[in-house]
C-alpha cells in the first residue's frame, strides 16, 4: 500500500485535550494522596512476614482484583527474587473454578472467606483492594481474617465505607473515581514490592 493511501487521522475534538490535561492532574492528586506513613507500615508488616514465613493473600473485585493479580507477581517474583528469599503470596482472585464453585453453593459474597479459612493461620496478612471499600466479599472475609487474628491491610478510595472501620491499616486513596483510584492502588502495590526490590537490606 503506498504512503498516499493511507487516510490521515481525524483532527481531536476541541475539547479532548483539556480533558486529558484535567485527567492527569486529578490523577496526580490521588497518587499525590497516598498516606506515606501507611504505606511504610505495610511494607514492614510484609517484611515481618517474610521473616516469619507468614502466608501473604491478597485479593478483590474487578480492577481492583487484576491489581491483586499483579501485586502476588511483583512480590512473589520480583521482590522475591531480588532479595533471596520468597514471599508466600497468593493472589484469591486466581483460581476461577474454585471461586464459582463457592459462589454457586454458596453466597458470591463467601468467594474468599471460605478460601481463607482453607489457608489461613493465626499471624497471616490479609491485603484487599476495593474503590467503595463495602464489598460485601471483602468485608465478610477481612472480618473472619481479623477474629482469627490475621494482619488486615485494606486499599481503599474516597468513600472509604466499611473496610476503614475493620481493617488493621487502611491506606485511603482521596478519589472516588474508579480508575483513578485503581491506578492509585496499582502506585501503593509497587511501592510495596519495589520498596524490597530497591532496598534489599529491608529482608535481612
Amino acid at each position: 500500500m503506498s504512503a498516499s493511501t493511507h487516510t490521515k487521522a481525524s483532527p481531536a475534538h476541541p475539547q479532548l485535550s483539556a480533558w486529558i490535561e484535567r485527567y492527569r492532574a486529578q490523577q496526580q492528586a490521588a497518587i499525590g494522596s497516598i498516606p506515606t506513613d501507611a504505606v511504610a507500615r505495610v511494607t514492614e508488616r510484609l517484611r515481618v512476614a517474610l521473616s516469619e514465613d507468614q502466608q501473604i493473600f491478597v485479593f478483590g473485585n474487578g480492577g481492583s482484583a487484576a491489581n491483586a493479580s499483579h501485586f502476588a507477581t511483583d512480590l512473589g517474583k520480583g521482590s522475591s527474587d531480588k532479595i533471596g528469599k520468597r514471599f508466600r503470596v497468593i493472589s484469591l482472585n486466581d483460581n476461577v473454578s474454585w471461586m464459582t464453585a463457592l459462589g454457586n453453593d454458596y453466597a458470591y459474597e463467601d468467594i474468599y472467606l471460605r478460601q481463607l479459612q482453607n489457608y489461613a493461620r493465626p499471624g497471616d496478612v490479609v491485603l484487599v483492594m476495593s474503590v467503595s471499600g463495602s464489598s460485601p466479599n471483602l468485608v465478610k472475609a477481612v472480618a473472619w481474617a481479623k477474629e482469627q487474628g490475621l494482619y488486615t491491610a485494606a486499599l481503599i478510595g474516597g468513600k472509604r465505607g466499611k473496610l476503614a472501620g475493620i481493617a488493621d491499616e487502611a491506606i485511603v486513596i482521596d478519589s472516588e473515581h474508579y480508575g483513578r483510584a485503581e491506578d492509585a492502588q496499582m502506585a501503593i502495590c509497587h511501592m510495596l514490592c519495589y520498596a524490597f526490590m530497591e532496598m534489599p537490606e529491608l529482608a535481612k
